[in-house]
């Protein structure tokens, strides 16, 4: 499988060496510059992971994306550090704004729950597999999902769509940094 990931961050990173380690390709595109994101050769499924203020930028251009899978890892932060900001979307999940920034793909949100540092890991331990929770609207799209972080180790569970499990996975949601494990 061809992935592509948009950013250089820890989660992108991790993401990338999983997916290395598994036998997938990974194609990576980094800011060349203030706002502006080269086009990677977009994968089987896109990646993007850059902080929230900066998505509307690193994803436009990317297009058509003509019902290929995107992983949301975002998580609508306006502004970290002392005082963090979340952004005020109104009735919208993080993923469902995402989504509407990238007209075809199927979006799935993951890998945003847990901190990088456990996406990072070996996600097999003595006591279990590290869970990472997902949404999507489209079944195929996060089946798709479900397989690749099962092949890297970790124990998927699907919880939704978009809106309802979207907003259970998002800042201020109740799986918003729970790290789990799932005996097996």
């Amino acid at each position: 499988m061809r992935i592509g990931t948009l950013g250089a961050g820890q989660i992108a990173t991790a993401v990338a060496r999983h997916a290395l380690r598994h036998g997938h390709e990974v194609v990576s595109a980094t800011a060349a510059g203030r706002g502006r994101w080269p086009n990677p050769a977009v994968g089987d499924l896109v990646l993007p992971a850059v902080p929230w203020p900066e998505i509307p930028d690193a994803v436009r251009g990317l297009g058509p994306f003509d019902g290929r899978i995107v992983m949301d890892a975002t998580n609508q932060f306006e502004a970290t550090g002392p005082k963090p900001r979340i952004a005020d979307l109104g009735d919208l999940t993080g993923s469902e704004y995402v989504a509407s920034l990238l007209p075809g793909a199927r979006v799935v949100k993951v890998f945003n729950t847990v901190y990088g540092r456990y996406i990072e890991a070996d996600p097999r331990h003595d006591a279990g597999r590290q869970v990472l929770f997902l949404a999507g609207d489209d079944a195929d799209a996060v089946e798709a999902v479900r397989a690749l972080v099962e092949q890297f180790g970790f124990a998927a569970v699907p919880i939704g769509d978009l809106r309802n499990g979207g907003r259970l996975m998002q800042l201020g949601g109740p799986l918003s940094a729970l790290h789990l494990l799932k005996q097996d």
